[in-house]
């Protein structure tokens, strides 16, 4: 790396003594900030080739200080956004600012030095100044306990280089956490291909994986593209069975041959593969070989369904209105917070793909800014003819000896419940923090039929 001036602006004391070790050791002139009034002066003292500047301080925000220093017309050197509470709405705000990346605490070595040489880059170069943040690289979104910890145990397997596992129904957002732990890793820099399993034939299978040779011309396939970067296969149960022995053979032997060819080329890409819930079946019924499982399953993580961290709805809503906004140019649109409990109670059996799709569709068709509980219900196209007479808080519970309300709340409460869980009990147990015998005793006793809603689980 070339010599440099940083300013580090970060409340924390022990992040700014970090960074400033950091970056002294490999060679840069580095300068600290506690608060944007210390930045202020730092600024006005001196002049920085980069600043590293963190959201969250006592006296002035990033986002503002940011916003301030862009306004006035002095953004002369390109400045790093570090939070430890990556969204894509910051990111997204931070870009139009002036800013050049955005970095996640907590910080890795490797990360933090890789964020500071492109942006270093981005400032000797100005057409790259100012280009949109690549929010692939941002974590998942969701401040749930589950998913800090999935972020967590996915920044904790990005750092090494075996076969990775991601376990989950479809539409959990398994591809989104594949190319998180690529972004984090020391091979970020490195090509990230994707293919999909479904894509592969007995017959294309082999050149779509490892390329071919005609004539002297070399075509790559998708294990030498990626080259020392990451290849994540989507769906492993869609494999074939030509594809699954060339995949086998790739990661035991580790090379392949061209289709055509003759001199073994060398795999050096890291493999993710992703699997829905419940691939042992497959296994069992020989459709997918246990010993390719085996080999991808060096580390595994489990994505959870919608339904278990349900908490993060309202985030989620959020991230994929700015994102649609952006990306497809649709009208924005804020869902009411009537409108958002709504969905946080709702089952989600496609998970997040559900949610995103049905955000798409309200961004196209609604016309008024603010999105109703009636327009969700119409979305969702719940009927009511299968729940509660009339909304619970119309009710005229008051009324009710203690005891008789009670009942009639819980009762329309399990009725609505179950029919979101398309009448299985299993699901109605977990969903409402119940224990399944409990449950039956009170949908019983309550006079609820659950037979006729449909099948348990």
């Amino acid at each position: 790396m070339s010599t440099a001036d940083v300013l580090v602006v970060d409340d924390e004391a022990d992040i700014r003594a970090l960074i400033q070790e950091i970056l002294s050791d490999e060679g840069f002139a580095v300068t600290v900030a506690g608060n944007a009034a210390e930045a202020r002066k730092c600024r006005e003292s001196r002049k920085f080739d980069l600043i590293l500047l963190d959201i969250w301080m006592p006296d002035t925000d990033g986002i503002t200080l940011l916003k301030e220093w862009s306004q006035q017309g002095n953004l002369a050197c390109p400045v790093v956004i570090m939070s430890g509470h990556g969204t894509v709405d910051t990111a997204v705000e931070a870009t139009r600012l002036g800013a050049v990346d955005f970095v996640e605490k907590p910080l890795s070595i490797a990360k933090l030095l890789r964020t500071v040489e492109r942006a270093l880059e981005s400032g000797r170069k100005p057409g790259l100044r100012g280009r949109p943040i690549g929010t692939a690289g941002l974590p998942p979104v969701g401040r749930s306990r589950s998913m800090q910890a999935l972020r967590e145990q996915v920044q904790q397997y990005a750092q090494l280089d075996s076969p990775v596992l991601l376990i989950g129904e479809p539409g959990t957002g398994r591809g989104a956490f594949a190319h998180y732990m690529h972004s984090v890793s020391r091979r970020a820099d490195a090509p990230l291909v994707t293919i999909v399993a479904a894509s592969l034939t007995d017959s294309n299978a082999e050149e779509q994986l490892f390329g071919s040779e005609t004539g002297g011309h070399v075509r790559e396939g998708a294990f030498e593209r990626a080259g020392n970067g990451t290849l994540i296969i989507e769906e492993l149960t869609d494999l074939g069975e030509q594809a699954q022995k060339l995949v086998l053979s790739a990661m035991e032997q580790g090379g392949f041959l061209r289709k055509g060819g003759h001199s073994t080329v060398e795999m050096r890409a890291r493999i993710i593969g992703t699997v829905r819930s419940g691939y042992e079946s497959a296994i069992e019924s020989g459709a997918l070989r246990r010993e390719l499982i085996s080999s991808l399953n060096i580390l595994s993580l489990r994505v959870p369904p919608l339904r278990e961290y349900t908490e993060d709805v309202p985030e989620l809503l959020s991230h994929y209105v700015d994102k649609l906004v952006d990306s497809e140019g649709l009208g924005f649109r804020r869902f009411s917070v009537a409108a958002q409990n709504r969905l946080r109670n709702y089952p989600w059996p496609d998970n997040v793909r559900e949610l995103k799709n049905l955000v798409r569709r309200i961004l196209l068709t609604g016309a008024t800014e603010e999105v109703s509980l009636e327009e969700i219900e119409a979305e969702l196209g719940v009927s009511s003819a299968g729940m509660a007479a009339e909304p619970l808080v119309k009710q005229d519970l008051l009324a009710l000896p203690l005891r008789e309300a009670r009942e009639a709340f819980e009762r329309a409460y399990l009725q609505q419940q179950l029919q979101l869980c398309e009448g299985k009990v299993g699901k109605l147990a977990a969903r409402v923090g119940m224990e399944r015998t409990h449950l039956y005793r009170k949908l019983r006793s309550l006079g609820v039929d659950f037979r006729s809603t449909g099948s348990d689980d």
